[in-house]
């Protein structure tokens, strides 16, 4: 029998793994959008906000902050449940992984986002103005394009790297790949051969990611190579 009879375990922890990955960078990408705008556009008060918010971030190590994030998350639905004398809520821990996570590497995306948005020249952003275009026509004709493409290398390490950090939901009770592999090796005495096929699995996945992510440089790139030169 294929891998013991665990390979629709193994199959099903692999989907839960893309799932969460693809939801987690979604909301990592609208939050550093929404950061990185805040710090270089944004008044006082979200320039605070979102400067806090990256600060903590990355200073305080991803697992621990999953932990807090989680049991803060639960003991605060907890609390308005028992004020409004509803049953207790549990959260779904694939939902709660995707909000963290999102959190987590949203700080990431901010300064990957900021640094991207700085390196669009000035004069483009003039150009727009001249020809009369609106704050909401510069973003989305001038500024996003271009900054994406300086934006591409951060943002595929950015991906590889929450690719990765959902291994870390295994901790709070998803069967994600890394569980669903820990759960056949206990099962079948045979640990380490269920976590090396884990980590041939995300072998595979980074591989493939590597080359979507190859094309989107190129075609973010594309023409920019003849208007340096011209």
């Amino acid at each position: 029998m294929f891998l013991d009879g665990y390979w629709e375990l193994i199959k099903s922890g692999t989907g839960a793994t893309i799932k969460l990955a693809l939801l987690s960078v979604l909301l990592s990408f609208v939050l550093g959008l929404l950061g990185a705008s805040a710090k270089l556009f944004g008044g006082a008060l979200l320039r605070g906000i979102a400067t806090i918010y990256t600060t903590i971030i990355r200073a305080v190590p991803d697992l621990m902050l999953m932990l807090l994030l989680f049991f803060s998350i639960q003991m605060g639905l907890n609390q308005i449940t028992d004020a409004l004398g509803w049953k207790v809520i549990q959260i779904d821990p694939f939902w709660a992984g995707v909000i963290v996570i999102g959190l987590i590497y949203g700080a990431y995306f901010t300064e990957t986002f900021r640094g991207a948005f700085l390196s669009v020249p000035k004069g483009q952003i003039e150009a727009g103005m001249s020809y009369g275009m609106s704050p909401a026509q510069i973003f989305s004709r001038i500024l996003f394009p271009q900054m994406m493409r300086y934006a591409i290398p951060g943002i595929g390490n950015n991906w590889l790297v929450v690719l990765k950090a959902t291994a870390l939901v295994s901790i709070i009770g998803l069967s994600d790949l890394v569980k669903a592999s820990q759960d056949a090796g206990r099962a079948t005495g045979n640990m380490f051969k269920y976590i090396l096929i884990a980590g041939l699995i995300y072998l595979v996945l980074t591989s493939l990611s590597n080359i979507v992510l190859w094309y989107l440089e190129r075609r973010y790139s594309a023409g920019a190579a003849k208007f340096e030169v011209d």
